[in-house]
């Protein structure tokens, strides 16, 4: 039964960012998008990775975050492993693929990009700093995953809806990501819900950045031609 709970909130907690991503980027315009370049190359290189698990036995051993196990490398390579079985790698895949074109549609490729490698790198760092959490910002479970990453890219979204909206059901659903990670992680141990905390952070910070450094350029006073 907690094995079932675990996977509906976590499950409900990708649909509510999912429906933030579309909300913020509009859900009619799809078509008309350009195709998400980075969501692509997030996409293909985690197929690969799936790939080289199957055509190669070693590969999770060698590629994983356990920090038992020596590797510089292991903190990147393990976001491209995928260890939850057939429906938790199709699950993981379909929601990067998902998760990581709204993000390019909303905050533009080298930003989603940039906030995927957060999610990979910024939770367990934060988790050492604080004495909380542990492991790799990947699947927050085994050392090895997309979802931990694509969980805190897709809370940015919640955090850009939560921006534009002032609907009080919109407004509901999207601060309803942060709230429901926090209960997660207290009540479960869940961490998804504890870097999707981290992403909402993150992404409210790069919000007001870029907020702050349009209204400068908007009111820097334009010089005219001179005679």
């Amino acid at each position: 039964m907690e094995a079932i709970v675990y996977n509906v909130t976590t499950g409900a907690l990708m649909v509510m960012m999912v429906n933030c991503g579309l909300g913020v980027v509009g859900r009619d315009t799809l078509r008309a998008r350009p195709w998400p370049w980075a969501a692509i190359t997030l996409t293909v290189i985690a197929v690969g990775g799936v790939l080289l698990q199957l055509a190669w036995s070693g590969a999770m051993d060698a590629l994983d975050a356990d920090p038992a196990k020596s590797g510089w490398w292991r903190g990147f390579t393990s976001v491209f492993m995928q260890n939850g079985g057939l429906f938790g790698g199709l699950w993981n895949l379909f929601t990067l693929a998902a998760v990581a074109a709204l993000a390019q549609w909303y905050w533009g490729g080298p930003l989603t990009l940039a906030f995927f490698l957060a999610g990979v790198l910024l939770p367990s760092r934060l988790g050492s700093l604080l004495g909380i959490g542990e492991g790799f910002g990947t699947d927050p479970r085994n050392f090895a995953g997309s979802s931990g990453a694509t969980y805190f890219l897709g809370a940015t979204l919640a955090l850009a809806f939560l921006a534009r909206t002032r609907l009080p059901k919109e407004i509901a659903l999207a601060a309803g990501v942060p709230a429901l990670g926090l209960a997660m992680w207290l009540a479960q141990d869940n961490g998804h819900g504890l870097v999707s905390f981290y992403g909402f952070g993150l992404g409210g910070a790069v919000w007001a950045a870029r907020r702050w450094a349009t209204r400068r350029r908007a009111a820097r006073p334009v010089s005219g031609p001179t005679a």
